[in-house]
């Protein structure tokens, strides 16, 4: 059924932001801003300790990314094959959730008037190509050609071939970005090409300013307990490649990916303090998108919960999928979100 914001507890007060000069908490899906903090600082708000992230010289300019938007989506919190509860459906005549999300992250992004959006995949729900036009005439008109797209294995694994560009390279102040498709036609998991690599390479040799790559799915792990870290994301021997390059190339400052609807960031021993990062989704809890901004010492990365009022009732609800567990994998820690890559 859709949510109805008194079936649930009241959340209690989350700290979900923390920027250099801004901190914001969540209590019972109201979102309360404290602004005017000394950047790299310590704080205490509402029995939160914190320090707020540094402003390292001069602003050279700000970008931004979403990812797993999934226009089409009518129901979520459904696992084949298991019963695991609650999960929530658009009733018949109801926007659906997908819409009410994206228009409100559409409509933060654009007040940030970011120099470049990077759509980090999963833009449909069933690879339609009128889902895609859906994502499209939300996105276009408000982007236009600041606007980078990559698919994810939503559309690959329905061949749809939009966004499936396997190289895209965005130059910015102080920064170049690097867009891989990691989506395998027909499947779920990712990989990376001797091509995407050997192009990342060449890129990364001659950089005369830091790289920030961004993909799809996350890096697969050998080591990792979790099964998803090992068959979920990109495979294992296309991901020891991608390590291997990362490490050899100083240029290189992060990794960035959607496709496990979480917030973290894990690190490496070859790539030593190098994040491989993960963003939560737009279309359920917590609802976020991640500005970044480029300084001359270092880029950060600042996460935030979309906190238009309709929006918050769907991820006030959702945040309970999976017999509650959901809140705390998908929102992460403070230091998953928020922090800075010193360049």
């Amino acid at each position: 059924m859709y949510p109805d914001p008194t079936a649930f507890p009241p959340s209690p007060a989350e700290l979900t932001t923390v920027a250099t000069r801004t901190a914001v908490v969540f209590e019972a899906g109201v979102a309360r801003r404290y602004d005017g903090l000394a950047p790299d600082a310590d704080h205490e708000l509402e029995g939160f300790a914190f320090r707020t992230l540094p402003e390292p010289g001069e602003l050279l300019c700000t970008f931004a990314t979403v990812n797993d938007v999934h226009f089409g989506e009518e129901v979520c919190g459904l696992i084949d094959g298991s019963d695991v509860g609650p999960s929530f459906e658009v009733p018949d005549g109801a926007e659906p959730f997908p819409e009410v999300m994206n228009r409100a992250a559409i409509r933060e992004i654009g007040a940030l008037d970011p120099a470049a959006l990077v759509v980090k995949g999963d833009l449909t729900s069933n690879g339609t190509d009128a889902e895609v036009a859906a994502f499209l005439a939300a996105y276009e008109p408000a982007f236009g050609d600041r606007m980078v797209v990559v698919r994810g294995n939503h559309e690959s694994y329905h061949r749809n071939r939009f966004a499936s560009e396997p190289f895209q390279e965005v130059e910015l102040p102080g920064v170049v970005l690097v867009v891989l498709d990691t989506s395998i036609d027909g499947g779920v998991h990712g990989t990376v090409s001797d091509e995407q690599l050997e192009q990342l390479d060449e890129l990364a040799s001659r950089a005369d300013r830091p790289l920030l790559v961004f993909g799809h799915h996350h890096l697969g792990d050998p080591d990792s307990h979790e099964k998803a870290d090992r068959t979920f994301g990109i495979d294992l021997e296309a991901s020891a490649r991608l390590l291997e390059v990362v490490a050899r190339r100083p240029a290189i400052r992060g990794c960035f990916a959607g496709h496990t609807h979480r917030n973290r960031v894990r690190r490496f021993g070859p790539t030593g303090d190098v994040p491989w990062v993960e963003v939560a989704c737009v279309k359920d809890y917590p609802g976020m998108w991640a500005e970044y901004r480029v300084h001359e010492g270092a880029i950060l990365q600042i996460v935030h919960r979309i906190d238009d009022p309709a929006a918050l009732v769907w991820t006030e609800a959702t945040r309970h999928m999976y017999h509650g567990l959901y809140r705390d994998y998908a929102l992460g820690s403070l230091a998953d979100r928020c922090f800075a890559i010193p360049t």
